[in-house]
């Protein structure tokens, strides 16, 4: 899958993309379209279980859009571009496989929005979040408003917002917004095993379980529940949960075959 702005590697049952648009890999148009775009195509590839997106360099995962190009947009122009990248949040968010971000750097505006789209999110040490865009006269349009809340709560949400301060990878992970912080030479390692441990689980189930918990959390408690038995019972006609039952019972490794 040959790219512009990102670089696309696999190891085994995992994907690792890699914003490259150095220093700041900043967010435009083209990175949303090759994101939405590298995200349809894993959506098919049964061969891949898990999803790793980080950002080239030392400085930034991404620190933002792209100010360059959004500066002489007109308003039209602009409701376009913020299409385009809320295809891109959309598709991140509702990919069939469990994703993490690996962030190294600033995580600001749209990467910060990026990295929520992700199931998990791991820090290294230097790493810094915010949502700034109040203090270019504008507010988020990639998500922000809306997810930041629903991950660490609207007081806390409101502060970043309102304030448009940054917040560093330690308390990022005391708000909830990040599950750890590593030490930067280790980044990649972590999201690796992480991933290893994630592709090890049977793919039917990973699958129906994050479409269960993205979707259920939206629902009244009633519907959820009743949402989630009739994913518990695709599960249950699987394959690997007959696999599964069958190896504690015999008191073994399961052998999945994901499906």
């Amino acid at each position: 899958m040959p790219f512009k702005t990102l670089l696309f590697s696999k190891q085994d049952t995992i994907a690792v993309i890699t914003l490259n648009r150095p220093p700041m890999n900043a967010l435009n148009s083209k990175v949303y379209k090759e994101l939405g775009k590298v995200i349809d195509e894993l959506n098919e590839d049964s061969s891949v279980k898990v999803v790793i997106v980080t950002g080239a360099g030392e400085k930034a995962f991404a620190a933002g859009a792209d100010i360059t190009e959004m500066v002489n947009l007109s308003t039209t122009e602009m409701h376009e571009f913020c299409l385009i990248s809320q295809d891109a949040y959309n598709k991140f968010e509702q990919l069939n496989k469990p994703t993490i971000a690996a962030i190294n750097g600033l995580a600001l505006g749209g990467g910060c929005e990026l990295a929520m789209t992700c199931d998990f999110r791991l820090a290294s040490e230097n790493a810094r979040f915010g949502q700034p865009e109040i203090n270019l006269g504008i507010i988020p349009g990639g998500g922000g408003t809306q997810r930041l809340p629903r991950l660490i709560g609207l007081a806390r949400a409101k502060e970043l917002l309102y304030l448009g301060d940054m917040i560093d990878a330690v308390t990022a992970e005391k708000y909830g917004l990040v599950n750890k912080v590593v030490k930067q030479s280790e980044l990649m390692n972590e999201a690796m095993a992480m991933a290893k441990k994630l592709a090890s689980k049977p793919a039917v189930a990973m699958k129906v379980l994050k479409n269960t918990v993205n979707n259920g959390v939206e629902m009244n408690i009633t519907s959820a529940t009743n949402f989630e038995t009739n994913s518990f019972l695709v599960t249950f006609s699987s394959e690997d949960r007959l696999e599964g039952m069958k190896a504690l019972l015999e008191k073994r490794k399961p052998n999945f075959s994901d499906k």
